[in-house]
């Protein structure tokens, strides 16, 4: 039978009845997270805890209040240390120094009739006071071994200072750049972002998180929160179970598989019910088909908010938490007032109490914070293992991975280390907004802005002039709201043209001139959307007048999010997307921009050409009238009348330095049992004058299934090194797992028929040949 009979088969078949079977069908159809090991030990020492708590010490576990600032030796007297001695908290979040959460741990495990320690989070999102790219930065290095040593290194840090807890990775798919928590994930394809997800669980847990230098991993949000319409923020997300399936849920599985510690619900709803209060979701996803085993943790007054929703009071929202799978309330303190009257009154089990609270002692305990409540307080790890000289080297490498050269006409980069360089911009001298959003233990004080970094790489070779040009917005109120967190620009209250003809007679004096351009750190993040993606009009202008200098003008972009870039695209001859590449990334732009560096990221994410086309990305599907390749606009097809369906700047897209060839791909043999592997070589060559590195893609496409496929989806992907003029065959191995996807009765399964390969340089330029999988 083939696969055109099989799809109208399930037309015909498929009824609404069917659709309850669906979660017992997926069920069978997901492999189950790596079993933990049973540790009689640690159920009999539980077990054995518990029958000692009382009803209100057992709830308190489940409370996660935000710890306010307090200074050492004042912890005592805060309000929240009577919480604590009277067994109402499980955990902290939000405190910083290893002296602080000593102190703290102390009211715990001293002062409390039971003497159970705490858990301290933190928002670890990419690096700790050693910061690294933003995630969408990051995942442009493509670098899975590089990615695992960020956050290696983080836990090392935090880890240092008290922290063992982090709300880290988050693996949202997104492909709606508005939403400015793009910046916190990585990116728009399912198969990469599993691949980061996995790197990162592994690095801040490795195999045993009861190590001192390592921590709890969180992921986030479980699920779809990179799917809100509009890309705004918290906003409401709705799509197809086969959509949430094969797009959405697998970077986060893989972080479960990966054996993650807990999980974080997400703000939006799901099949129109609150994540936070999802039982599907919470408990027969992640609990019943993947076997996750850790505890599930709200986010930020997650389960207050279901009253906005229109879930109903605290008391029954909170019920609604609990008994759909959440096991602590951040913040909201729901879980604390209310679980003890909702119990007496019938609304919720004491058993759904107990699961909830042994989840919790249960991370706790493979912490190892029952063995030694203090094992993450050691003052001297503090003195000597943060913003270390080892960990910032290994941030400015990464970092420098992770720059996308975007554009280099005349090669005007590697620029030279001699004559006057003109350094203009507002993001030139920023160093408190290199490390970028969500970057809440960085210390600002100790890093350097792109100027200082610029002037220490030339030394004494070249001369570097500096001026503003511009501030970040003309209007100072949206300036003010895009420099939260102490990230201030300091604005310029001179009147614009000034400011401007100080930047032009500052480039009169250059041989080429350095463009310091594009959004501040807080222009992306948590509640940061925006609904123009174009680099600030003031800024827009002072690049035109930048360019009608005539000097070779470089566009050094600094972004948390993919951009409408089409003017600079077409009038700017060099850009460079450094997003904001942490504690070191002056450094590592100055090794970009001087050659030290061969830059070799590529996006993750694609670019368009305006907002309009927004959501894009490379992985979507054929409509019934597809626009033939390489057409602009034809009548009654899926078209726009204004602009082309291209983006701007392809998924998988970066340059280099030098350039690479890529031969056909060529298959070992053309068709292939289930149980068989496909074998694909490729023969890539640096056909350039630099060494380099490149991001080898492959991309398969099922041309016929039951369900409607992508065009492309990424399927595997190297990153290998070539010294100019060498040539290496890459070997990839495609496997039936690698062609299965999840069918309309959620069946993850593969189906006979022809497939499409393709490897190439990014999701566009690529070359292909075919295949058939045998019945």
């Amino acid at each position: 039978m083939n696969k055109a009979t099989c799809l109208t088969i399930l037309a015909l078949a498929f009824a609404p009845a069917a659709f309850a079977q669906k979660a017992a069908v997926a069920n069978a159809s997901f492999t189950a997270q790596k079993a933990v090991k049973a540790d009689p030990k640690m159920d009999q020492f539980i077990s054995s805890l518990m029958k000692k708590m009382t009803l209100d010490e057992k709830i308190g576990q489940l409370n996660l209040p935000s710890s306010g600032d307090f200074t050492t030796g004042t912890a005592s007297n805060t309000g929240i240390a009577q919480k604590i001695q009277a067994g109402q908290v499980g955990g902290l979040f939000n405190i910083k120094s290893v002296a602080k959460i000593r102190e703290v741990q102390k009211l715990a495990v001293e002062k409390s009739r039971l003497k159970i320690p705490l858990i301290f989070g933190m928002d670890v999102i990419h690096g700790y006071e050693t910061v690294f790219p933003i995630p969408l930065g990051l995942s442009c290095s493509w670098d899975m071994q590089a990615i695992e040593k960020s956050a290696r290194i983080a836990a090392t840090e935090a880890s240092a200072d008290g922290i063992c807890w982090t709300f880290s990775p988050m693996v949202d798919i997104s492909r709606d750049p508005r939403w400015g928590r793009m910046s916190e994930g990585s990116g728009e394809d399912p198969y990469l972002g599993s691949q980061i997800a996995r790197a990162m669980v592994q690095g801040y847990q490795g195999d045993n998180y009861s190590k001192p230098n390592r921590i709890m991993a969180c992921v986030k949000h479980f699920a779809l929160y990179g799917a809100i319409e509009a890309g705004r923020e918290y906003n409401t997300a709705d799509m197809s179970h086969v959509q949430m399936y094969n797009d959405y849920f697998p970077p986060y599985k893989a972080a479960v598989d990966a054996g993650a510690g807990s999980v974080m619900a997400s703000f939006n709803t799901v099949d129109g019910i609150p994540a936070t209060g999802n039982k599907w979701l919470l408990t027969d996803v992640l609990r019943k088909q993947w076997g996750f085993n850790g505890f599930v943790v709200t986010d930020y007054t997650g389960i207050n908010e279901m009253t906005a929703h229109g879930m109903g009071d605290l008391q029954q929202v909170s019920a609604l938490a609990l008994k759909a799978g959440v096991d602590m309330d951040m913040v909201g303190e729901g879980f604390l007032t209310t679980l003890k009257k909702s119990l007496a009154e019938g609304k919720i089990r004491q058993q759904e109490i107990d699961n909830a609270c042994r989840n919790v002692l249960q991370a706790k305990y493979m912490l190892g914070l029952f063995a030694d409540p203090y094992r993450f307080c050691n003052v001297k790890r503090a003195q000597t293992e943060i913003y270390s000289e080892a960990n910032r080297k290994a941030a400015r490498e990464i970092a420098a991975k992770s720059f996308v050269l975007l554009k280099n006409d005349n090669n005007i980069l590697p620029l030279k280390k001699s004559g006057t360089i003109a350094l203009i911009g507002p993001l030139a001298d920023a160093k408190n907004n290199m490390s970028g959003t969500w970057s809440v233990a960085a210390d600002a004080s100790k890093y350097k802005s792109f100027l200082t970094a610029l002037k220490d790489a030339v030394g004494n070779k070249a001369k570097i002039v500096y001026a503003k040009g511009s501030n970040l917005d003309a209007d100072p109120a949206f300036e003010t709201r895009a420099t939260m967190f102490g990230k201030t620009l300091n604005r310029d209250q001179r009147p614009a043209n000034e400011i401007l003809q100080e930047a032009l007679k500052t480039a009169e004096k250059a041989d080429v001139i350095v463009a310091a351009v594009g959004e501040s750190a807080e222009m992306s993040g948590e509640s940061s959307s925006r609904s123009n993606i174009q680099i600030p009009k003031i800024q827009q202008e002072l690049l035109q007048a930048l360019l009608k200098t005539g000097k070779p003008v470089v566009l050094v972009l600094f972004t948390g999010r993919p951009l409408d870039l089409t003017w600079e695209s077409k009038n700017v001859p060099a850009i460079l997307n450094v997003w904001f590449g942490g504690s070191e990334a002056g450094d590592a732009i100055s090794d970009v921009l001087f050659g030290d560096v061969n830059p070799s990221g590529k996006l993750t994410a694609t670019f368009p050409q305006n907002v309009g086309q927004v959501p894009l990305y490379y992985n979507h599907k054929n409509t019934g009238r597809p626009l033939g390749e390489g057409e602009w606009f034809q009548k009654f097809r899926s078209n726009y009348l204004d602009v082309s369906n291209d983006p701007l700047y392809p998924f998988g897209f970066g340059l280099s330095y030098t350039s690479f060839s890529y031969e056909k791909p060529v298959l070992d043999k053309n068709k292939i049992s289930k149980n068989e592997e496909l074998h694909v070589t490729v023969k890539v060559t640096n056909t350039g004058n630099y060494d380099g590195e490149e991001v080898v893609q492959l991309y398969i496409r099922d041309l016929v299934g039951s369900i409607t496929q992508p065009v492309k989806e990424l399927k595997g992907f190297q990153k290998v090194f070539l010294k100019k003029g060498e040539s290496k065959n890459i070997l990839f191995t495609i496997t039936n797992n690698d062609l299965k996807f999840y069918n309309l009765e959620l069946k993850f399964d593969s189906e006979p028929g022809d497939f499409e390969v393709f490897t190439g340089t990014n999701s566009h330029d690529v070359q292909s040949a075919n295949f058939t999988l045998l019945p």
